[in-house]
């Protein structure tokens, strides 16, 4: 049984190293567009504050949250495993074809997977789930209306100044509002494999040692939050090209304010929701900061075609993770 719990670490770590390259255009893709710095500078720089978000976020609310998502009476090794493999599938996925989707809510959608595949529909606590949904469509819209109140806030303040100067004042301040964004996403992203490997040691301490206490009781691991930021720093340092042009210019184009509200934006609204426990998308929160960027401008400053291709994989996600999920646990169960 200490087998299979060490797969399930090794699993979840890397999903949570392909959740870090698979969303690292979160982080990098305005300030690459915008040429503040260069690919390889703002991989690094991303990386670093992804990891540094691990001195910042004592608390682990949305560990909670995640671990909380299966009931307690159908959460095992085979329910577990398969919704890991099922986010990861879909990662992979997503990212070949350069699509910025939510590696939160594919891991999501493959834990109801899998749980309404080993329980039914009783083998999910609905609270978690319907707070993630809810806020999969309002943390895009609280995005892009932070995005068009900052932006109208910033320009009108910077309008007496001299365009040249204003833009350097804009380069230097993007350094800032990019390392927030990567704050936010160490920050929520990583607590989300925590909760998925705290589920597990859960499990295996319940089976083997007679553990009697909840889950919502279980203590977190000193070493797990170290492990989870560094593997999430890891694969931010990996890069994510594939989805920076998509981020970064073909949803609207972005000069140094503006990617500097967008990404101000984004931080603001995923700290308020770690804060609260509730796990969000950074690519979500970050595409709507960026189209209430583009809207200042004029609507038809935002590619509407492009975002509406990208709600439609959002959508997607949670159902065909579920999907994933639920084939994998039946055929994990057949064969054992």
């Amino acid at each position: 049984m200490f087998v299979f719990l060490i797969a399930i670490i090794v699993l979840a770590l890397l999903f949570d190293y392909i959740n870090g390259f698979h969303d690292a255009a979160n982080s990098i893709a305005t300030i690459v567009s915008t040429k503040v710095l260069s690919p390889f500078q703002a991989v690094m720089w991303a990386a670093s504050f992804n990891f540094i978000a691990f001195f910042i976020f004592r608390e682990h609310k949305v560990a909670g949250t995640i671990a909380n998502i299966m009931s307690e009476n159908i959460i095992n090794f085979k329910t577990i495993i398969a919704a890991t493999i099922a986010a990861i599938i879909w990662d992979i996925l997503t990212w070949y074809y350069g699509i910025p989707s939510s590696s939160s809510h594919t891991l999501i959608g493959g834990l109801a997977g899998a749980a309404i595949a080993a329980g039914g529909l009783a083998g999910v606590n609905t609270h978690p789930i319907f707070i993630a949904l809810l806020f999969m469509v309002l943390s895009p819209v609280i995005g892009l209306l932070f995005g068009f109140v900052i932006t109208i806030i910033t320009v009108n303040i910077a309008k007496r100044s001299r365009p040249p100067k204003a833009e350097k004042w804009f380069r230097r301040l993007q350094l800032v509002s990019s390392a927030s964004l990567s704050l936010a996403h160490g920050g929520g992203d990583s607590q989300k494999t925590m909760g998925l490997i705290l589920t597990a040691i859960w499990f295996y301490q319940k089976s083997a040692h007679g553990l009697t206490s909840s889950i919502e009781q279980m203590p977190m691991p000193n070493w797990l939050p170290l492990a989870c930021y560094s593997a999430i720093a890891l694969g931010t340092m990996s890069g994510g090209w594939r989805i920076v042009k998509t981020m970064g210019t073909r949803i609207t184009k972005v000069n140094p304010l503006e990617g500097f509200c967008a990404e101000t934006a984004g931080a603001a609204t995923i700290f308020l929701t770690i804060a609260f426990g509730i796990p969000v998308s950074t690519t979500h929160t970050l595409t709507g900061s960026i189209v209430g960027v583009g809207a200042t401008k004029r609507l038809s400053g935002v590619r509407w075609g492009v975002t509406i291709n990208l709600v439609w994989a959002w959508i997607l996600t949670v159902p065909v993770s579920a999907l994933v999920a639920a084939i994998i646990y039946y055929l994990i169960h057949f064969l054992s």
